[in-house]
């Protein structure tokens, strides 16, 4: 069947800027997104009261929306019409579609510049894409995530069934939760939040396994299932993104579990069982979800350290999830246990990592840490509160991940604007960052001499 002009027009501007300048396609389309949602939550009809919300609120919302955050200045069950939800949701859906395609594009461009073939895609492995194969890309992401969000959406729909809401109502909360829990968006329309349902298996498991498989990225779910036969045949990047993601979530599951088990704010008041779910959630929504079945800001300060530390890793690299992302963390500890044993490559799996991956991972790492620095220092100014919720604050926003003490709504209007650009730098700065250094790569015919200054 042969492509309309227009459209392979279409087609082929969007190959070349994926191709040309990766960066400046992902920061343009995400923009433009954002302003069109603010536009239409900047509208009464947006609102159950009926009056205009302050542009801030619309914008934050956008944001914390399209960059699948969760991080909000007003309570979404309560604030918003189901005219704002609807429009949330599909911000929510199109930022997920949006961070998995383009981090995806990101990735095959790299590759085909620097030959790095397992940087965010193995194209190389799947055999299924090339970089002039963008639409095949996009649908291959939208077909692997509506279907896992049918499936959360059918696993919700009879639990709200029998908390007494109806069928339409029933089918419009599980179709909301389900599109936040795979996006890692951290948005939730009941009014009580998630709080009642600290000890619910039947919610909190859907939480747990969706926000797991959004956090770990479009290529390994991919790569998982095309070698779904001879799993021992996934690619590197699979490995590790596995690896990593799994210990991390047991750490933090085990940490806060221990950190808060006889906090009676939190999970001391809860019989046991309850308090092993809280726990398990509470370990893996750092992974970029937000979500939360207690009083985030009732933990114990050990907790919020903790979790700072988890938020700011955050999931895989081309996934719904935020942070520097599991791999970066991953080669950058592998590169101390090489160094610490005096080996000259940094092998994991039965393969040698390339060097350049390293720099990259140091690089993105410390920018990371510069953006939280920066928007703290510019907090700190701004209010009187104290350092460690102004941390988990900044880190929440920009690792997208949407767990906050609760003092977002309070913040001053500036203070929320710098929310915003550290949520919309969060999630754009790291992917963008990424192939904009590997693509300026370059051998020099000359090499200057090497000397080795004195480290530590």
């Amino acid at each position: 069947m042969e492509i309309p002009a227009p459209l392979s027009a279409a087609r082929d501007v969007v190959d070349r800027v994926a191709r040309r300048s990766p960066a400046r396609l992902a920061v343009t389309v995400f923009a433009s997104v954002i302003a069109v949602v603010t536009l239409l939550l900047w509208q009464p009809a947006a609102t159950t009261s009926g009056e205009r919300p302050t542009f801030v609120d619309a914008l934050f919302t956008a944001t914390s929306a399209v960059c699948v955050t969760g991080l909000t200045t007003v309570d979404t069950a309560t604030y918003w019409s189901g005219y704002g939800q609807v429009v949330i949701a599909v911000a929510i859906k199109i930022g997920g579609l949006g961070v998995m395609t383009l981090a995806s594009i990101l990735g095959l461009a790299v590759s085909r510049r620097i030959g790095l073939t397992q940087r965010l895609l193995t194209a190389s492995e799947t055999k299924t894409t090339r970089l002039g194969e963008v639409g095949g890309l996009i649908r291959a992401v939208i077909v692997a995530s509506v279907t896992l969000e049918v499936a959360l959406a059918l696993v919700l729909f009879p639990r709200f069934l029998t908390l007494g809401d109806g069928v339409g109502r029933s089918a419009w909360e599980a179709i909301f939760l389900s599109i936040s829990i795979f996006n890692n968006a951290g948005f939730v329309i009941m009014p009580e939040g998630l709080a009642p349902y600290v000890g619910d298996w039947w919610m909190c498991l859907p939480i747990v396994v969706g926000t797991f498989v959004g956090a770990i990225g479009f290529p390994v779910i991919l790569n998982v299932w095309i070698h779904r036969r001879q799993l021992r045949r996934v690619a590197l990047h699979t490995k590790l993104t596995l690896a990593t993601s799994g210990v991390l979530v047991v750490v933090g599951t085990v940490m806060i579990g221990a950190f808060e088990w006889f906090n009676e704010r939190t999970f001391g008041a809860l019989p046991v069982a309850d308090r092993i779910l809280a726990s398990l959630v509470a370990g893996m929504t750092p992974r970029s979800s937000g979500f939360s079945t207690v009083d985030v800001g009732e933990m114990r300060e050990a907790t919020w350290f903790l979790t700072d530390a988890l938020m700011f890793v955050g999931g895989g690299s081309a996934s719904t999830a935020g942070g520097i992302k599991v791999t970066t963390l991953a080669v950058m500890l592998l590169a101390i246990v090489a160094e610490s044993r005096g080996d000259r490559d940094v092998d994991v799996f039965r393969r040698r990592i390339d060097p350049t991956v390293l720099r990259l991972a140091v690089a993105v790492s410390f920018i990371g840490a510069t953006l939280v620095g920066v928007a703290t220092l510019l907090l700190l100014t701004m209010t009187d509160l104290t350092l460690d919720v102004i941390l988990f604050e900044v880190i929440s926003a920009f690792a997208t991940c949407g767990l906050s003490t609760g003092i977002t709504a309070d913040l001053p209007d500036g203070a929320q604007l710098v929310l915003v650009a550290l949520m919309f730098f969060g999630r754009t700065g790291t992917m963008t960052l990424a192939a904009a250094l590997a693509l300026r790569s370059r051998r020099r015919v000359v090499r200057l001499p090497e000397e080795r200054p004195i480290i530590g």
